[in-house]
């Protein structure tokens, strides 16, 4: 779960994100933990009770066909989005601090994607090739023991960086909180400006809800606890993994401190966040030890994402949408490993429509796109949960798909007329207006919503 987690995205975006946002992240990464709290609590007894393969069988049972597959088709959107974001990151790095000064920097003029660079589709398919061929027939073992060992790679990668640069700085390890607190990134909390998209309340509540969204109503996540043997397996990881990550988002926030401390000690000009750590180990002459550290937990943080998310969103295509465990064996397994191919090119095609973004921060980006992908997800678990009313099964798509547009037009209406903006709390606004719709569409029921 680790590995699934911590993505080339928060290899480089977190640290990088420290430049604006100093330590309030962990405004949101405290919130994580009252949604991991709710997903031991309520969502891993649902799905053991309920015996799912795939957590959106839930839908099935409790409104119907169409609200299935919508949650599946959501969860299959907000995968794609989200593994593509995190691949094209790490390409982007590989392709301009690697193969660009070994010559690489040709372009490729593609229909509707512009010009994409000959070297970032290079590192592209080469990834996506060498994660297709040990998942294709490996499944979920597999993929538990590659992301385990990609996992260990990455953070003994970020420990040495943090060795290294508290030499250079003449920092003291024993005495490391007193020199972050010396520095202009030591903010944690934000209270003043209630309207600003990074106050505490803000940040706090849209943790926990992206917690709850993105990890317990999330395939790719929750694949792994409901491969535990039972459920008291399946909580004691998932309270396990919570403490973890929260140390381990300490870990990349010090990071980030650490180099913008270094980055300013020596001169260094950084004009996009993301590139900071990359800039720091392979440019400014700290030994090849660190710039070879750096490359490994990069390249170890996007297999570890990658591969899991290859793996669920197959999965969800084949159980979900195909209905192959319906099939006889042999026919099952044959459409499942050409899912596994088309899945593998939609991912590389996105990620080269990704090309053109330009954005500070891909962290923000992902969070921003999880706001109206998941928000649907959401707003379907917790009608299911608290309702007992069963909206019409034909009606939920259309739901589904009006409520991030709702969301977005109310968004952008905020922020024009008042300055306000809800953040990365929106992904709740847009499950209550889900929550809403479906109501609106619901007959009384006396189906038991548990």
């Amino acid at each position: 779960m680790l590995g699934a987690s911590l993505s080339g995205v928060t290899f480089i975006s977190v640290p990088g994100w420290v430049g604006t946002q100093g330590f309030t992240y962990m405004q949101m990464v405290l919130g994580y933990l009252a949604g991991y709290a709710f997903i031991m609590i309520v969502l891993l007894p649902l799905y053991y009770r309920l015996g799912l393969t795939s957590i959106y069988g839930y839908f099935q049972s409790r409104f119907g066909t169409k609200a299935y597959q919508t949650g599946a088709a959501f969860f299959i959107l907000s995968r794609t989005i989200g593994a593509s974001f995190r691949l094209f990151l790490v390409a982007l790095v590989l392709q301009m601090f690697v193969l660009s000064p070994l010559g690489w920097d040709v372009y490729w003029s593609l229909p509707f994607l512009g010009d994409i660079p000959i070297g970032l589709a290079a590192a592209v398919a080469t990834i996506i090739g060498v994660i297709y061929s040990y998942t294709r027939k490996g499944g979920i073992g597999t993929i538990i023991w590659t992301d385990t060992l990609q996992t260990a790679a990455m953070l003994i990668a970020v420990v040495l960086a943090v060795v290294v640069l508290a030499r250079e700085l003449n920092w003291d390890l024993a005495h490391l909180p007193s020199h972050i607190r010396d520095t202009p990134w030591s903010n944690w909390w934000v209270f003043e400006d209630w309207k600003a998209p990074n106050h505490a309340l803000k940040h706090f509540l849209a943790g926990a809800f992206v917690a709850i969204a993105m990890t317990g109503m999330d395939q790719d996540m929750m694949q792994k606890n409901l491969a535990c043997k039972n459920l008291k397996e399946a909580r004691w990881n998932m309270g396990s993994f919570s403490l973890v990550l929260v140390a381990v988002n300490v870990l990349f926030l010090v990071l980030g401190v650490m180099l913008y401390s270094f980055a300013e000690q020596s001169g260094l000009q950084v004009e996009r966040a993301d590139g900071l750590f990359p800039t720091v180990a392979l440019t400014a002459s700290l030994g090849i030890g660190l710039g070879l550290a750096f490359l490994i937990g990069l390249l170890a943080s996007a297999f570890s994402s990658a591969d899991s998310a290859m793996t669920a969103l197959t999965t969800s295509v084949c159980v979900d949408l195909i209905q192959t465990e319906s099939m006889e064996f042999d026919r099952g397994n044959g459409i499942r490993k050409k899912v596994h191919v088309w899945v593998a090119l939609a991912l590389f095609v996105v990620i080269l429509a990704f090309s053109a973004v330009q954005d500070t921060s891909v962290v923000a980006a992902i969070f921003t796109a999880a706001n109206y992908t998941y928000g649907p997800l959401l707003g379907l678990f917790a009608f299911g949960l608290a309702s007992k009313r069963r909206p019409v099964d034909r009606w939920i798509p259309a739901v589904a798909v009006l409520s991030p547009i709702i969301c977005f037009a109310l968004e952008s209406w905020l922020n024009h007329q008042f300055q306000f903006s809800f953040g990365f709390a929106l992904l709740p606004v847009n499950g209550l207006i889900t929550c809403i719709g479906l109501g609106l569409i619901s007959i009384h029921s006396s189906t038991n919503p548990s």
